[in-house]
């Protein structure tokens, strides 16, 4: 029997399709809101269309931007979110006073003919009437209240809407206490959106990051990056604002970016935002950031391949046990979002 037959030559390792499929420039408005609505919405609209002529090609505004960030404040300020019937590409025409912050983001995207990731706003929904033949269940007087990011192309279609689903209730002695559940109802459902050419992105809100499980479904199904609409306050902010930015970047090997409202001043009362809205590539380095509590824009060149790469050099995904562990993607059902509002 020969002991010099040759060694049959291993077959290279596939380069898998990247998931941004075109390079794109992502902004993060730092932005500085106050107790006016329609003053918040307007300054939100000049900063959106200077990160557009900057060449931003998906823009994100900071969460609660149209309000100030507080239990006392969400009811007041809550707006419901056009069903598709009287939305554009539902054949309806938005009604300006009906609809304010829905209209003027919608009319912010066209006219940056950007991406918009339009922070969060409180939401006010009012569950549809239900028939069946016992029993009809009407909407409540009250509604429900969220905390919602809405995402829209740039033609102004709403592509997608995200309910912050883990609430921000915390207690930290002598620090700060704050209780969303008061007021605010959960959602439910992991959201992923697509932005063609470029691909899906996941969307979180503030809290929902300290849940490393939503990363990594988002992960798992594809995104190029996970967005962060986020309002850390003064005692977390130091703490964990970038630990977080960086470790799901990291952990998961996808762009991440965390938007923040900036600072308001000494002589305002309320929550104070911790700011340094900054935007981490799926190494973990941070590869851009406002620097402080300020308002400013950060802005990130998105590389096609850069997710890639890093996955080649670090290949985790392939390496997990899933025979030891579970795999919380698996089953797990996600959406754009745009379902709940019909409910």
């Amino acid at each position: 029997m020969s002991t010099n037959a040759a060694t049959a030559p291993v077959p290279p390792t596939p380069t898998p399709a990247p998931v941004l499929h075109k390079s794109v420039k992502l902004a993060l408005i730092q932005l500085l809101t106050g107790a006016d609505k329609p003053a918040n919405l307007a300054h939100a609209r000049t900063k959106v269309l200077e990160a557009s002529r900057n060449g931003a090609g998906i823009i994100v505004l900071p969460e609660c931007f149209n309000s100030p960030y507080g239990t006392e404040y969400f009811a007041q300020y809550a707006e419901r979110i056009p069903p598709l019937a009287e939305r554009e590409e539902g054949g309806g025409t938005p009604s300006p006073e009906k609809y304010p912050t829905f209209t003027a983001l919608r009319k912010m995207a066209i006219d940056a003919n950007a991406y918009l990731v339009a922070g969060s706003i409180p939401e006010a929904h009012y569950p549809k009437t239900t028939t069946t033949t016992t029993t009809t269940t009407t909407s409540p007087e009250k509604p429900n209240l969220y905390n919602t990011s809405l995402t829209f192309s740039p033609s102004g279609t709403l592509l997608g809407l995200h309910r912050k689903i883990h609430l921000f209730d915390i207690d930290i002695p002598g620090k700060i206490t704050f209780t969303e559940s008061l007021v605010l109802s959960p959602g439910t459902t992991p959201t992923i959106i697509s932005l063609p050419p470029y691909g899906t992105i996941g969307v979180q809100i503030c809290y929902d990051v300290r849940f490393p499980e939503l990363s990594q479904i988002y992960a798992r199904k594809g995104v190029f990056a996970i967005i962060v609409p986020g309002a850390f306050n003064l005692t977390t902010g130091p703490l964990h604002w970038e630990l977080l930015a960086r470790g799901r970047a990291n952990d998961n090997q996808v762009f991440v970016g965390m938007c923040s409202p900036a600072r308001t001043g000494e002589e305002v009362g309320g929550y104070k935002a911790w700011g340094e809205s900054m935007v981490v590539d799926p190494s973990g380095r941070v590869v851009g950031r406002v620097e402080g509590g300020g308002e400013g824009v950060v802005y990130a060149d998105l590389e096609v391949g850069v997710v890639e790469e890093t996955r080649m050099g670090i290949p985790v995904g392939v390496q997990r046990r899933w025979d030891v562990y579970r795999d919380v993607a698996e089953g797990c059902v996600v959406g754009d979002g745009l379902g709940l509002v019909e409910e």
